[in-house]
């Protein structure tokens, strides 16, 4: 399975995520011992691709993606405007059972121009398709998504919710059809750090743990387009 994370850049000026350790689950009989896999370096991009709506995979439009002070920083001070530049950065290693964990803030104002349900939202995304294969101007990979949200100030906005484009699971044996589904996670405002660790075990079962607490679990994540995808339709 592709491995994406995203910090998507319509969320604010100087949205930051910085990826933290996985271990990859053994899945030989016999081993198992958990290897910790550092993904994100703190220093540079490498190892990763990003593809935004309207450009080619490896077109870093406007240096969106940047690292800066050992943290990944999704930053829009050279952007006139949003103009529906959803953005994605894929690591390029496949993984299948393993733990991934972010820590992730929301700092600065929304891009001018971004739609009001972007705002502090941005996503882990799992099960996901890989940057070379998403059209020119697709605005979000077939994927598992863990949003990630950020309060508005005032009221309830639950983060490390479930959000599928172009995919269903399963939640206590029902088959869920809904494009996002709200976890049990507390509302985070203002600039702090939160940390959110996803447990994925192939395509059986996929937890949300948010600051060591279960938030979320589902099984059989599906590509609603799984048949038309190996049949080469949508290239």
């Amino acid at each position: 399975m592709k491995l994406r994370i995203l910090p998507a850049p319509f969320i604010g000026l100087l949205t930051a995520l910085l990826l933290t350790l996985v271990p990859a689950l053994a899945q030989t009989a016999g081993h198992d011992k958990k290897e910790w896999i550092q993904l994100f370096n703190g220093k540079d991009l490498k190892d990763w691709e990003v593809k935004i709506t309207g450009y080619e995979p490896g077109d870093n439009f406007g240096d969106t993606y940047r690292v800066a002070g050992g943290v990944m920083k999704v930053a829009y001070d050279k952007y006139d405007k949003f103009d529906n530049k959803f953005g994605n950065i894929f690591f390029r290693g496949k993984f299948s059972h393993y733990i991934v964990a972010v820590e992730y803030r929301f700092t600065g104002d929304q891009v001018p121009g971004a739609p009001a349900w972007a705002l502090r939202n941005s996503g882990i995304m799992i099960h996901s398709q890989s940057a070379g294969s998403m059209l020119r101007d697709q605005d979000f990979p077939i994927s598992i998504e863990v949003q990630l949200l950020g309060g508005s100030g005032s009221g309830s906005r639950a983060t490390a919710n479930l959000c599928t484009p172009g995919t269903n699971v399963e939640i206590d044996g029902k088959l869920i059809t809904q494009h996002c589904v709200n976890s049990a996670a507390k509302t985070y405002h203002g600039d702090q750090w939160v940390r959110v660790e996803v447990m994925v075990l192939g395509s059986s079962k996929v937890k949300h743990i948010v600051e060591a607490q279960t938030v979320l679990e589902y099984e059989k994540p599906l590509s609603r387009f799984s048949v038309k995808w190996r049949a080469g339709v949508l290239r």
